[in-house]
This record gives structure tokens, sequence and C-alpha cells, in this order.
């Protein structure tokens, strides 16, 4: 799900051909808008029409695509006007961007979280209509949503750089921009500490570099604080229940995986190779998790996450009230937010470790 480097004619900067969308499709695209990957939702649009073989193809090819933890290097190192410097983003492509970052776009809700954090909000001129937090974010321009950004509207507000994550929006589209000299530069964490790396990578994007290592340095003192309080602690059997109709969960590539092993769990789909397989529902009923998580919030849609999955009402989970509510956007947005969600599901499963 995470990277799609599509060559083909999957995605339409001006936005989809409109389809009738199932409960299924609707409940795919919110997840998808908030987290600005598009790789789910494409793979399942796809399963109706001839492409889903090439969309398939598309979604391997992501697995192979590493560089997270790609710092920068810079040439020249002059302060001319036509300085610049270079990166590697986390899709391994090479990126150059004038020395200094006066104006951008962030195309995720995660990516603005992270430039508000860091200080660098007030040189964003654009963002999407899911760019909800911080309070201020929501008085940027729009530029349409994560899915469907307006090509027009980013070129209008003259950004140096457009922010993107998990490649929401494909190799077209990043041409055009480039044919403006507008860089895209993509990020792509799949665990904390990538995301970690995100947070430093984009604060040296933007020239606030001191102001990301404080960011990443508090946010990690906080982390390990959580292992070490959980430590030598029994693990949970947990089921993150992302939906339950259908039910969507979080499997072995996605940072939820990995909050839950950090928060002193144990993910019962862990081993699952996909970042958010749909599960059976014998599956589900064969996991018996000791614990369920479920996000709190419209995260995905008022409908979509307000009971218990039906296959998991006989499990120790739930005979024994242990389901859990976590905000929907503390661990759906690869953020800053995120430590905050590992917190929350810390003292949900080990609440003796925090009295």
């Amino acid at each position: 799900m995470q990277l799609l480097n599509a060559r083909g004619k999957a995605f339409r900067p001006h936005g989809f051909r409109k389809a009738i969308l199932s409960p299924a499709d609707r409940l795919l695209f919110l997840f998808a808008r908030n987290q600005g990957s598009a790789g789910l939702l494409l793979l399942h649009f796809f399963s109706n029409f001839r492409l889903r073989q090439i969309a398939t193809a598309l979604l391997l090819c992501a697995s192979l695509v590493v560089c997270s933890c790609a710092r920068p290097t810079f040439s020249p190192t002059s302060e001319t006007p036509s300085a610049t410097r270079d990166f590697v983003d986390e899709a391994g492509r090479k990126v150059t961007i004038p020395a200094k970052i006066e104006r951008f776009v962030s195309l995720a809700p995660n990516l603005t979280e992270i430039a508000f954090a860091i200080g660098a909000g007030d040189r964003m001129v654009g963002n999407t209509t899911f760019c909800n937090y911080p309070a201020e974010a929501k008085n940027v321009v729009k530029v349409g949503d994560t899915m469907q950004p307006s090509i027009e509207r980013i070129l209008a507000l003259r950004p140096q750089l457009v922010l993107v994550s998990t490649a929401s929006q494909l190799e077209t589209f990043t041409n055009q921009l480039n044919e403006h000299q507008i860089a895209v530069y993509i990020t792509d964490p799949h665990d904390l500490e990538s995301v970690f790396r995100s947070i430093q990578s984009v604060g040296d994007l933007l020239n606030e570099s001191v102001a990301a290592t404080e960011l990443v340095k508090q946010l990690r003192a906080r982390a390990e604080k959580v292992e070490r309080a959980v430590a030598g602690l029994p693990p949970v059997s947990v089921f993150f229940q992302l939906s339950g109709q259908p039910l969507y969960t979080a499997g072995k590539s996605s940072f939820v995986t990995n909050l839950i092993e950090r928060a002193g769990g144990r993910s019962v789909t862990a081993d699952v190779n996909e970042a958010w397989p749909r599960l059976s529902d014998e599956a589900a009923l064969a996991a018996r998790p000791e614990a369920v998580i479920m996000l709190s919030g419209d995260a995905m849609g008022e409908a979509a996450n307000t009971k218990v999955a039906p296959a998991l009402k006989n499990s120790p989970a739930v005979q024994n009230d242990r389901v859990y509510l976590i905000g929907g956007d503390l661990l759906t947005r690869p953020g800053p937010r995120l430590v905050d969600g590992l917190e929350q599901i810390a003292r949900a499963l080990h609440p003796e470790a925090f009295k």
C-alpha cells in the first residue's frame, strides 16, 4: 500500500472518473485520504476493471522501495539565489530544492502537522481539506483533498516544494510540477523510527533542522519512557480494528503494528504481509485477542468503526471488556502525534505500569 510509483493512468490529478462506490469503497477512501495513501484505494477500485493486474503489480513493486533513512547532501554552499541542495527522498528519488524554502505546499495531514510542529507553518502556502491540525492549518489555502489535489491551484501558489506522503500523487502529477521547477519530496514511514526520520528530513528541507532535531529528541524520549514502563510485562495479544464492516486491520508493514509492540502488546496480525489487510471473519475468530483497539472520531467515517466486528464478539477481549477507543488521527497520521497514540495504547494495555 505504501508507495505507488505508477506509470499508467491510474491517478488523475484533476479527479477520479466518477464511479458508484460500495460501502467498502467509501471506507477505503476515508482512510486513504486521511493517511495520504492512494495504493489501497486504487487496488480496490481496479478490482472492478481490467487494470486489476496492473495495479497489483504496481503495489507489489512498492514493497521494494527503501531509503527512508536517507539524509541530504548540499550543493553548492554559496548563498546566491541559484544555490540548491540535493536530497534523496523516501522513494529513492533525487530531489533538488532551493537553498532556502520560502513557500511550500503540504498534501497530507501528517506532513502539515510536522511542518507546524517544527515552526515552518508560516511558510506553508497550501494544504489539503483534510489538514485540520493544528488549528492554524485550517486557515491555509486549500488545494483540494489528499487524493485529488488541483494542479492549477498548486501552480498559482508558486511553491518551491510540494510535500507528499506515500506517493499519493503519481508520476504524471510529479512531472507536471517538475516542469514548473517545483520540487516534490515523498515520505514513506513504516514504523515509529522512520516517522522520526521523516520529521528530521522535513526539518532539513524547510531549513528547520535544529527544531526538527529537538522535536525528535523529545518524541523519542517519550517513546522510550513508555517502553521502559512496560518492559518485562507479559505482552497482551491485540487486534487492531481499522474498520469493522468490512473488517480491516494492521499488518506486518504498518506503523500501528510497531506501536502496539512498543506499547507492550503483540498484534495478532503482525505476520500478515500487508500494511492494511482485509481479514476474513474466520481469521479474526481464530485470532482470539486479549484486547481490541478501535479508532474513535471520524477518521474512518461515522459508521465504519462504531462496533466491534461480529467475528470478535466471542473473543477474550470482548468477554473481559478490553475494547479500547483511541483517537483516530493519532493512529492514522504518521507524524508527531503518533507518540500520543503510543502512550494511549500502552496505558490501555498496561494500566498497572502507569500508576
